[in-house]
């Protein structure tokens, strides 16, 4: 097995996932088509991200086995068309519930239980065992396991993660274990900063961990001076300085890479096969993914051209998080899948839920103390919601907890079954669906959610019966098939 490991530093989201997702689609491309498998490292104590705020941690992705994990894995999926697990996704929480678990049990036959080498210990044989997991059915071991490490290098959270790494560092070899560094390179003024790259390096090798390749994030491609000075300072040779700058789509990224030389490098250091010298992009398994970067590209500018009408497909997210778009990603993900494959360029229309109910119908006890210039306020945001709503192709529902504007979502898409416009609702906005459908067509006066009106007239959705006082990992997900019977039960 091969291990390349993902680390960063300066900040947190400058695109890990992305990149370690590229990494895996380039490495797909070679010759030998070596199977490549994921890891993502969070180093919360949550067992899961099931329970998260989504404007706290953006979505929560769900596996085919139920898993509730964090978002990047979702990236993984799309980018490498694997299917992953739960163990794919190690977290804090998980780690220690199972060591605290075998202690209890006396599987230490009385030791002192302590991070190293216990938690340490459980890491490492947690990432072997993840990384021989097929990841397709019936698929063969993956030849090589991309692990991303949440976070930043330096944080508190993150050191025990880091400590089992350096260990298999030495344990894998040289031939076996990459580690690379994702850091920022900003720009001020008309200067490449390096200083923020060059001390997180520092820190990295601090704990004993010494990148082979540094992955350079910033607004412009990386000048040759600038990659000679943090070559220098970091002891990395220069080839092994990558520039990460801004695209026009994320899909570029790979053969950003790819033409910076980046297969060769990991080829060389991994001591697998490389692509050959005569090779260039095209001529590889790359040539679809360049078109289909290129056709993103080409509907964007049709779209702002004057034929932008037969190209642009407007479709209405009505949402309760919108605020943060990282909370739909998946959904987003989906609807620009889909808008490629049918040549359209898309234009998400984002309306807040709560926003679709008329301010003076819905008003409260607390809304009465508000002022004048408050109303008018929230009746010109009720007013211009609708209007978007109305002038969408098509909504979007997407899911949600919690009742805060689920009266908006049935009243949006009471609006779309009678005009007639094409909806999807997920999860939360299925239920609303049902909820709609019940009270305005069924004449199920009252119809709700027991999870939002306890003793409603109408229960049309209920708990089900595995959901008690504990709120994660009790929801039927994943890819799974459901019985639905012909009669009500209890």
């Amino acid at each position: 097995m091969k291990y390349v490991v993902v680390t960063g530093g300066v900040v947190s989201g400058l695109g890990k996932g992305i990149t370690i997702s590229s990494m895996g689609r380039l490495l797909q491309s070679l010759p030998s088509r070596p199977v490549v498998t994921c890891i993502k490292i969070d180093p919360y104590l949550n067992v899961d991200a099931g329970t998260m705020s989504p404007f706290e941690h953006g979505e929560c992705y769900v596996l085919d086995d139920g898993c509730e994990c964090d978002l990047d894995l979702g990236n993984y999926e799309r980018f490498l068309g694997v299917r992953l697990t739960g163990e794919h996704n190690v977290t804090t929480g998980k780690v220690y519930r199972k060591v605290i678990g075998r202690e209890r049990r006396g599987d230490y036959l009385g030791k002192t239980v302590q991070v190293v080498p216990h938690i340490t210990d459980e890491i490492q044989a947690w990432i072997r065992r993840a990384a021989l997991m097929p990841v397709t059915a019936g698929g063969p071991v993956p030849d090589i396991c991309l692990i991303e490490v949440g976070g930043t290098v330096g944080d508190i959270e993150s050191m025990v993660f880091l400590e089992a790494l350096r260990q298999m560092q030495h344990t894998e070899g040289p031939g076996s274990f990459v580690l690379s560094f994702v850091s920022l390179v900003p720009v001020m003024g008309s200067e490449q900063k390096t200083k923020p790259t060059q001390h997180g390096v520092k820190t990295l090798r601090s704990l004993g961990l010494n990148p082979t390749i540094i992955f350079c994030r910033s607004t412009e491609e990386l000048i040759a001076p600038t990659r000679k000075k943090i070559a220098m300072f970091t002891h990395v040779d220069v080839e092994n300085v990558m520039s990460v700058h801004d695209v026009t789509n994320i899909y570029h990224v790979p053969m950003l890479l790819e033409n910076q030389g980046l297969l060769g490098v990991l080829a060389r250091t991994l001591g697998i096969e490389g692509p050959a010298p005569s090779a260039v992009p095209h001529e590889r398994s790359m040539e679809r993914w360049n078109t289909m970067a290129g056709t993103v590209d080409r509907l964007a500018h049709a779209a702002k051209a004057q034929d932008a009408n037969g190209v642009l497909v407007k479709i209405a997210l009505i949402g309760k998080y919108t605020g943060f778009s990282d909370s739909y990603l998946s959904v987003i993900k989906a609807l620009k899948h889909a808008s490629i494959e049918v040549e359209r360029e898309l234009q998400i229309l984002w309306v807040e839920a709560s926003s679709l109910l008329d301010p003076i119908a819905s008003t409260s006890p607390k809304d009465e103390q508000q002022t004048d210039e408050e109303k008018a306020a929230l009746k010109k945001s009720h007013e211009e919601a609708w209007a978007v709503v109305k002038s969408a192709h098509g909504i979007i529902v997407p899911g949600g907890f919690g009742a805060r504007g689920v009266e908006g979502k049935v009243a949006a898409l009471s609006y779309a079954r009678k005009a007639k416009i094409p909806c999807l609702g997920v999860c939360l906005g299925f239920q609303s669906m049902v909820v709609e459908y019940c009270r305005n067509v069924m004449g199920m006066e009252g119809a709700n959610s027991v999870e939002f009106e306890a003793e409603t007239s109408h229960p049309v959705v209920i708990f089900m019966p595995e959901i008690g006082e504990e709120m994660g990992g009790t929801m039927r997900l994943g890819s799974r098939d459901t019985a639905i019977g012909s009669r009500w039960g209890k």
